[in-house]
């Protein structure tokens, strides 16, 4: 099969974007390896000008693709076509929205993005909470599958790059809650334990104070139940994978409830907790709810963006049967800078 040479003109809302992922969404044809291989010998250009993977495309300027030959694929991609569903679920999660910002509240069991077996996710329901010029909102940030919660999402690439600035200047406040057992000995503080991959366990995350990256969350219990469970509010101030769920089981010593991955004690022990909760009626979930967000308006100054998701029928069920409260409005973090 045989690409002819195609210019094409970049649009308002594709200024700055990188130019390999512009190139996989509108040459969707051209492997990513031969668009290297185009790039490094200048055959691809933007304003006759040579570019690379990571060069921002600017609007308004043309960029040149030329030919080229793509062997007939035996197993062609299958895109998914959105159900009437999945556009209700999508558009039934819209907790906020202006003409710049959406914010979903995501349930559990929801991935953010596609993966191995994952064709059902958020990313690929964003066609649904298109705007009237056809612009398709992006994501800004993830969840893990089993975290529900707020979920920020851009519409336009303008806004795009604004909340994406202010998540890696740290100006953002993320307030999540979690059910964790046991209760912590300390009831505040400042969990500050270097992350990595395990080298064991690919999927999963260690503290490692030699190799691992800088990693900071703030926690403080709002309620327990004697030493069995605790309703903690936690503040991740740096973005790592896994972080609070790793940060409450290997740096506070107290388990996510629901987290099969991160377990704070051994067997043994965790039978006995296990015990200490046998008959309550909770949720068949990990315990953990991305409760508040608060940052700038990306593109109206002066302006907060202040967000809250409401917990899901299975966690108010779960705080009820602990004797939590959930509808606490504080934010204990309110006095950290």
């Amino acid at each position: 099969m045989s690409a002819k040479l195609k210019i094409i003109t970049v649009k308002e809302d594709d200024d700055g974007q990188r130019l390999e992922r512009w190139l996989k969404k509108n040459v969707p044809d051209m492997p990513y390896v031969l668009a290297q291989k185009l790039m490094r010998k200048g055959q691809i250009r933007m304003d006759g000008k040579r570019v690379k993977p990571e060069t921002r495309i600017i609007a308004g300027l043309d960029i040149k693709v030329p030919p080229f030959d793509v062997k007939e694929r035996t197993h062609k991609p299958q895109k998914r076509d959105l159900s009437e569903a999945d556009i209700d679920l999508i558009r039934s999660l819209v907790i906020y929205k202006d003409d710049d910002v959406i914010a979903i509240n995501k349930p559990y069991g929801l991935a953010s993005q596609g993966g191995t077996n994952t064709d059902r996710h958020v990313d690929a329901m964003l066609l649904a909470l298109k705007n009237d010029e056809g612009v398709v909102p992006r994501l800004v940030h993830r969840l893990d599958k089993d975290t529900s919660g707020v979920m920020l999402l851009a519409r336009s690439a303008k806004a795009a790059k604004a909340l994406g600035e202010a998540f890696k200047s740290r100006d953002v406040r993320k307030i999540y809650w979690a059910v964790v057992t046991p209760t912590p000995e300390m009831l505040e503080g400042s969990i500050k334990a270097p992350i990595i991959k395990s080298s064991g366990d690919f999927e999963k995350m260690i503290i490692d104070e030699d190799d691992g990256k800088y990693a900071l969350t703030e926690y403080h219990v709002i309620e327990s139940a004697g030493q069995a469970a605790a309703f903690v509010a936690f503040w991740p101030r740096t973005g790592r994978t896994h972080q609070i769920r790793v940060h409450a089981a290997q740096g506070l010593g107290s388990s996510i409830i629901g987290d099969r991955k991160y377990r704070a004690v051994k067997d043994e022990e965790c039978k006995l907790l296990d015990a200490d909760l046998a008959g309550m009626d909770l949720a068949k979930r990990l315990h953990l709810h991305s409760r508040r967000i608060i940052l700038p308006h990306p593109m109206k100054h002066g302006q907060v963006l202040d967000i809250t998701a409401p917990l899901d029928e299975g966690l108010i069920k779960s705080w009820k049967a602990l004797g939590f409260n959930y509808k606490y409005k504080q934010d204990p973090f309110e006095n950290i800078s």
